[in-house]
C-alpha cells in the first residue's frame, strides 16, 4: 500500500483518539502534515466551486497542485509515524559503556535527521499552499472568499507545527550540512505567516465591504 493511502482512508475519530492515547505515534509532526492536508483540500474545494471561464485554465492548474499536495501531505503523514517510531526505538538502545553510548548516539542522531524529513516536507508544501491562495484570492467565488483565508490559516499552523517537529530534532543531528540545510528550511516559516496574514486581512476587508 502506497505511503498515506492508508492514512486516507482511516477514520477521523481513530486518528484523534490515536493522537490522544498514550503512544509514540501519530503526534504534533503527522499533526502538521494533517493541517497541511486540509488547507489543500479547501484550495481544491473553492477551486471547484470557482467556474468563471475566463479563469478556467488558471483554476485547472491551480486545484491540480492542490491535489498533489494534498496526497503529498498525507505521505508526510504516514512517514512521520514511521519516523518517530525509529526515534523511539533509538532512544531505547544500550548505554551502559562509552561504545554503547556512542552507537546510541549515532543511532539517534541518524533517526532524528530522517524523522525531521516529514515535516520539512510538510512546510515546504505550506509555502505552496499559501502561494495558490494568493493566486486564488483575486477570482475565487465570491461565496467562499472566507475559506481562502481558511486556505492559509491552516497552512500556517501547518508550518508552525512543522518548524517545532524540525527543531526538536536538530539538535541530535550530527551532519552539519544536514542542520543547515534544515535550518534553512524552518527560516521561511515566518516569512510564510507574514503572507498568510496578509491574505486573512486582504479577505477580512473584503468582507467587511
Amino acid at each position: 500500500m502506497p505511503p498515506g493511502e492508508e492514512l486516507d482512508g482511516q477514520p477521523i475519530g481513530e486518528f484523534l483518539a490515536q493522537l490522544s492515547a498514550r503512544l509514540p505515534a501519530p503526534g504534533a509532526g503527522a499533526t502538521a502534515a494533517l493541517e497541511a492536508a486540509l488547507s489543500a483540500s479547501l484550495v481544491g474545494m473553492v477551486g471547484r466551486f470557482t467556474t468563471d471561464e475566463q479563469h478556467a485554465g488558471l483554476i485547472r492548474e491551480i486545484t491540480a497542485a492542490a491535489d498533489a499536495q494534498r496526497d503529498a501531505c498525507l505521505e508526510a503523514a504516514a512517514a512521520d509515524e514511521a519516523a518517530f517510531s525509529a526515534v523511539a526505538a533509538a532512544m531505547k538502545l544500550p548505554r551502559d559503556t562509552a561504545e554503547e553510548q556512542g552507537s546510541r548516539r549515532r543511532a539517534l542522531g541518524a533517526a532524528q535527521q530522517e524523522a525531521a524529513q516529514p515535516p520539512r516536507r510538510v512546510i515546504e508544501s505550506a509555502v505552496e499552499l499559501v502561494s495558490l491562495a494568493e493566486r486564488l484570492l483575486p477570482i475565487a467565488n465570491r461565496n467562499l472568499i472566507s475559506d481562502v483565508a481558511a486556505i492559509t490559516a491552516a497552512a500556517r499552523a501547518a508550518a508552525s507545527t512543522a518548524r517545532l517537529a524540525v527543531e526538536t530534532n536538530l539538535p541530535g543531528i550530527e551532519d552539519d550540512a544536514a542542520r543547515g540545510e534544515l535550518g534553512a528550511v524552518v527560516a521561511v516559516v515566518d516569512d510564510l505567516a507574514r503572507r498568510a496574514d496578509a491574505v486573512e486581512a486582504s479577505v477580512r476587508a473584503t468582507l467587511r465591504r
